[in-house]
């Protein structure tokens, strides 16, 4: 006579309470996926430009408070860029179109770009 072993998920029971009905759960296994590329999102020094304006967009367009925006914008003038975010393509790219079209309005130089990380 052959012998074999019953597996039971975890929650079952041996009974036959439920009407024989199978309740057992399949779970495919996913492949991994690969994290979307990051991008930086840059400003650029100019000598046009105020300050000011630099501050008041660093926090518009990326939540800074007013003492991160004036140290960003300080990195900016001294470095000649700085990084104000790293996002997703998509946004980066929402991101630096924003502060162009913003900087554009206001009749000021400022230059943003985006690099991937």
């Amino acid at each position: 006579m052959a012998q074999h072993s019953v597996w039971m998920m975890s929650g079952e029971d041996d009974g036959d309470a439920d009407g024989g009905a199978d309740t057992s759960v399949v779970v495919k296994t996913r492949p991994k996926t690969k994290r979307p590329p990051l991008y930086k999102v840059l400003l650029l020094n100019d000598d046009y430009t105020p300050m000011e304006f630099v501050v008041a967009v660093l926090e518009r367009f990326f939540g800074m408070n007013h003492a991160q925006a004036f140290e960003i914008m300080l990195t900016v003038h001294k470095k000649g860029l700085a990084v104000v975010g790293v996002f997703s393509h998509e946004i980066a790219e929402t991101k630096v179109a924003q502060v162009m079209d913003f900087a554009r309005q206001h009749q000021h130089p400022l230059q943003c770009t985006m690099e991937k990380e």
